[in-house]
Order: C-alpha cells, then sequence, then structure tokens
C-alpha cells in the first residue's frame, strides 16, 4: 500500500496515464491500477522501469523504493491469520506495523490497541455472532499480537482520543469493564501513549462523522495514509486534500479534549463508578 501510493503520486505528478505506465512495463492498466493499491506483488524490474519512466533518478531515493517492493513481497506474520481476517484489513496491520505515528479517534469501543483481552474477546463474539470459539481466539491473539508492536522498544508514538460514549458502553460483564478501565489508565502513563477522553459534557465536537485513523512513517516522502473502517470494506485516504481535513479534526479533537492527566481522573472516576 505504501509503495502503491507512492508510484500513482510519482506518476500523477509526471502527468503519466495508466496505460502509458503499463506499456512501459509490458502489461496493462489494471496491473498498474493493482500495484498501486497495494494488490499484487511488486517485481524489482517493474518498480525499477517505472521509477526510470517517472524521473526519479536519484540513487538514494531508488534504493528507498525498492527496499519497499521487497518488504512489500514478504508475508507479514499477520498472513498466518488470514483464514479469520476480512480481505481489507491485513493492508491496515502492514501499514499499522509500518507507522511511526498512529492518531486515532473512536466512539463505538475503545481502540483495538488497547483493549484487554477480555474486552477484545466480547467485542469479537459481539461483532462475529455464529463464529466458532476458536476462530474469536485466533481473532483476539491476531489484536494482542498487535499490541506487541505499540509496547515494544521503539514502538510508535500512539495519540488516541475516546469517546466517552465507548467508555461507557458495556462489552462483557462489569468485571470486564473494570479490567479495561484500569488498564487505560496503566496504558496511558507509557511514554508514547498520549489518552485523551472527549466527555459528553462537551457536546458536539469535529470527530461527528465518526472513527477513524491517521498513520504516519518514518520516511519523510511518504504521505499520511486516512483509515475508515465500514461495515463490509474500508476506505485508505492518501491525498492530501483528504489528509489536511483528517488532520484538522484530530487537532481540534486534541485540543478540545481534556489533557492526558485530566483524562485520566475521568477514567478513574469511572473505574469507582463501574
Amino acid at each position: 500500500m505504501l509503495l502503491g501510493s507512492h508510484l500513482r503520486r510519482l506518476r500523477e505528478a509526471r502527468g503519466i496515464t495508466r496505460e502509458a505506465a503499463g506499456y512501459s512495463i509490458r502489461a496493462s492498466e489494471s496491473k498498474i491500477s493493482r500495484m498501486e493499491l497495494g494488490r499484487v506483488s511488486f517485481k524489482t524490474r517493474d518498480v525499477e522501469d517505472l521509477l526510470t519512466l517517472y524521473g526519479v533518478n536519484d540513487e538514494a531515493e531508488r534504493n528507498a523504493l525498492l527496499s519497499l517492493a521487497r518488504e512489500a513481497n514478504v508475508a507479514g506474520w499477520w498472513h498466518s491469520y488470514s483464514d479469520v481476517l476480512p480481505n481489507w484489513f491485513p493492508t491496515y496491520v502492514g501499514l499499522e506495523g509500518a507507522a511511526s505515528l498512529i492518531r486515532a479517534y473512536e466512539v463505538q469501543f475503545v481502540h483495538g490497541l488497547l483493549q484487554t483481552a477480555a474486552y477484545a474477546r466480547a467485542v469479537v463474539e459481539r461483532g462475529m455472532k455464529g463464529a466458532s470459539p476458536a476462530d474469536i481466539e485466533r481473532r483476539v491473539a491476531l489484536r494482542m499480537e498487535r499490541q506487541k508492536y505499540l509496547l515494544s522498544t521503539g514502538g510508535p508514538e500512539f495519540h488516541v482520543v475516546l469517546d466517552e460514549a465507548a467508555l461507557r458502553r458495556p462489552y462483557g460483564d462489569r468485571e470486564v469493564m473494570r479490567g479495561q478501565l484500569q488498564h487505560l489508565i496503566e496504558i496511558s502513563e507509557r511514554p508514547n501513549v498520549r489518552l485523551q477522553i472527549m466527555p459528553f459534557g462537551f457536546g458536539g465536537h469535529s470527530g461527528e462523522s465518526g472513527a477513524f485513523t491517521i498513520l504516519s512513517f518514518p520516511e519523510s516522502d511518504l504521505s499520511d495514509v486516512i483509515f475508515l473502517e465500514q461495515l463490509t470494506s474500508a476506505l485508505y485516504l492518501d491525498k492530501a486534500e483528504d489528509v489536511t481535513q483528517y488532520e484538522k479534526a484530530m487537532k481540534e479533537l486534541q485540543q478540545d479534549s481534556p489533557g492526558p492527566d485530566e483524562s485520566r481522573d475521568l477514567l478513574r472516576g469511572l473505574l469507582q463508578l463501574s
């Protein structure tokens, strides 16, 4: 997805059509489209030829993009969970694992990177009615595996705003919710985690369109990606005008929500009430 988006931006900057790009690598227009969407593997020769066509002659930039191509062809750890994942989700897990900064707003439930196993199990059971216990446990295991990256040395910065609704909507029994609230208090004290709560009392705010995630990457020439999860699919947006709008909404959410310390106090208050 990262490499495909970058190739698309290079092509568009040169005013080259997908048909012309396909011709240059002895392929169809549809193959260029699939490459730009990250839905096919990348042949080194094809990427080299496209970079030449797009005028990328700087050796360091070429090597960085060719390295991305090689990485894209290596199956990530999450592919072993492909039997229980919707076909659009592995792309997100790959992007999440490559990000150096993850910013998110959640309103329905606690963000997956912050869920306890018990809370995650309750969420998965609700969302996968009729699924076998084994499949449910594999989905929970995947969620726990994703969290290892956040908690690892050199893990990404994670800035998240949780709507108070996500904390008051019960998933699982009372003990599950108490455990989840306690976990949020503890993980919010990690140096790479900035957790804020958007309280009911604030009223309307810039997150009115629903949950979203902004993924930023260490490579300065790679665009941020906006992830929007839907019921049966997902959207990945990286055009400048889209990214600008979501970053503006995220900034306003952070400004309008109580800071991390006050948000921890809100969590402690909810824990006492639960």
